[in-house]
């Protein structure tokens, strides 16, 4: 999946937009996703000006958006202008080491299962094959009015 199906499923755009390409998808169990990280970051301007890092929450939520395009996906929904995509929860994040520019970020995530209409998922981050980051994530998709 490339950037242009990306942005069709998910409504954020630069600088929040984290995900870059899905590399492999199993349906209704698994995804892989990458982030490329780039000093242009807008982020990185403040956190650190002399030793630039993502910021812990940043690797969350793109795991998050990860997870929201295999739920997208496993689920059969495309969502519209009326579906809002939530984080329910996080459990037990950990963060191995920090994430600086020029780093290629990939994300695996799976879905560990669904109920009441809540998504629970398990990701980690990896560069160059180290654990980054890891965490369980709890969803939920919601129409507004």
């Amino acid at each position: 999946m490339d950037i242009h199906q990306i942005l069709k499923l998910l409504p954020h755009r630069y600088p929040i937009l984290l995900v870059d390409r899905v590399l492999e998808i199993e349906k209704g169990k698994r995804i892989k996703a990458l982030k490329n990280v780039s000093i242009n970051e807008p982020f990185f301007m403040g956190h650190f000006p002399k030793y630039p890092v993502m910021p812990g929450v940043l690797m969350l939520e793109a795991m998050a958006q990860t997870a929201a395009l295999l739920a997208f996906h496993a689920l059969d929904v495309m969502p519209d202008e009326n579906t809002v995509y939530y984080f329910a929860g996080i459990d037990n994040a950990r963060f191995k080491r920090p994430v600086s520019p020029g780093d290629q970020v990939i994300m695996d995530v799976t879905l560990d299962r669904t109920k009441a209409g809540i998504l629970k998922f398990s990701a980690t981050s990896r560069v160059d094959g180290q654990l980054v980051c890891q965490a369980g994530l709890l969803c939920t998709m919601r129409t507004i009015a």
